[in-house]
């Protein structure tokens, strides 16, 4: 259930259910004592077939209908790799323990399956066996506190119990939906924006192995079945972080003080940026920075001293850097490089100017204020604009729901792509 919930998120109950039950019954036939050898052949080909047909009882993929113009041995592997996009928004919330307890006398297994599917639909980027352990303990305390004489105060210390796991389980899905978003070298990236938006009184040498050291961590453990992978890794990354960073920012100390390892990472990973400094604007790597060897040492460089001069949300930065650092490194890759770069670099600069100056207006006074400030500014400033009422509270409620989602420092990459873009064009064009 845990599995096939994670691979389709948007199918609904019904068709998970379904389709379980039907792998259930391939894996109990297929892997029988004497069963036919061509059992497991035959029954996913049907299986397959079934899915194809526009009929089908199972959840639907984006990618579906591709897979279901190929045959045999290619649809079936087509199938099994289809992946959907990360849940940047989870909206599983937690019934109360009356309601919890009401819903498993009723029907214990209906509503393990039920939980199982509503909390890996919404936590499905976590490693499966991290979630699949979590799912256990969270039903295995259920069963108890709801046959127990004092339900509350079972429910109390069992929480306790597993709050290491729960943590564990949610960032990890955070931190593999970016994963998944950016890939291993954009997500190396984006650690290393915000490391220096964090910190930026630090050093590169500072920050940029703890960039690569989470990146790897994620690549190795993001698609692990290994229970303890992220159990084992995280805790070890929090003494680098303390080891870097606790005697170069204020914050950090804070963090490094914190009781547990998971607490320690969770106060560095929640951490805003602090304020740019300010220093005489950064160049874009020349072609004798940028083609020798260490044109990976020019560009980090590059984006760490950008970073930390520039107050806008990586997911802006991560945004413009990407297709700037690859025009550069294509120059590298041309007959006169030299020529590549004075032709293309101040081009560059222009775009990436324009684009950080609309990044700053759009995220102008979120990360400063509280909310409800933050709206009252927004309005202020567009007021001269709009003088109608209707049209500036509407363009107000757009704008500061677009900054509540894009304007801080652990903005949902996929989400915010998009629309960066559509403010990009819309708001700032009117």
């Amino acid at each position: 259930m845990v599995l096939y919930s994670r691979k389709f998120p948007s199918g609904t109950f019904e068709e998970i259910s379904y389709l379980v039950k039907e792998v259930v019954s391939l894996t109990e036939a297929c892997c029988a004592e004497g069963a036919d050898p061509d059992c497991y052949d035959n029954r996913t080909s049907a299986l397959s077939a079934r899915s194809c047909e526009s009929d089908s009882p199972f959840p639907v993929h984006p990618g579906t209908p591709e897979c279901c113009t190929k045959e045999g041995l290619e649809r079936k592997l087509c199938m099994a790799v289809l992946k959907h996009q990360p849940q940047e928004f989870p909206t599983y919330t937690e019934p109360t323990n009356e309601e919890i307890c009401e819903a498993f006398r009723k029907d214990p297994k209906g509503f393990a399956d039920q939980f199982m599917y509503e909390y890996s639909i919404n936590y499905g980027q976590a490693p499966l066996s991290l979630l699949v352990s979590y799912t256990k303990s969270y039903l295995s305390m259920v069963g108890s506190c709801c046959t127990s004489q004092s339900t509350s105060l079972c429910f109390l210390k069992e929480r306790l119990q597993i709050k290491h796991l729960s943590l564990l389980t949610t960032m990890s899905n955070r931190l593999c939906s970016q994963y998944a978003a950016y890939g291993k070298e954009k997500s190396r990236l984006s650690h290393l924006i915000k490391l220096a938006q964090k910190a930026p009184t630090a050093n590169l040498e500072d920050v940029l192995p703890l960039a690569e050291d989470v990146t790897t961590i994620l690549s190795k453990c993001c698609g692990s079945t290994s229970e303890d992978c992220m159990a084992k890794e995280l805790p070890e990354h929090t003494v680098k972080i303390c080891d870097n960073l606790s005697t170069k920012n204020t914050k950090f100390k804070d963090c490094c003080q914190e009781k547990t390892p998971m607490d320690i990472f969770m106060c560095t990973y929640f951490t805003p940026a602090a304020q740019p400094l300010e220093l005489p604007e950064v160049e874009l790597p020349t072609s004798k920075d940028m083609c020798g060897k260490g044109n990976t040492e020019a560009m980090d460089r590059y984006t760490f001293e950008l970073s930390r001069r520039t107050p806008v949300p990586e997911v802006f930065l991560s945004k413009i850097l990407e297709p700037t650092l690859k025009s550069l490194q294509e120059c590298c890759d041309s007959e006169d490089s030299t020529a590549c770069f004075n032709a293309e670099v101040p081009q560059l600069k222009k775009e990436l100017s324009s684009f950080i100056d609309k990044g700053k207006e759009l995220c102008a006074d979120y990360s400063e204020n509280t909310f409800t400030e933050y709206k009252k500014k927004l309005a202020e400033r567009l007021r001269t604009k709009l003088p109608d009422a209707t049209e500036l509270e509407e363009l107000v409620g757009k704008l500061s729901d677009f900054a509540s989602k894009c304007c801080s420092i652990n903005s949902p990459p996929l989400y915010c792509d998009s629309e960066i873009d559509a403010e990009m064009t819309n708001t700032l064009q009117s």
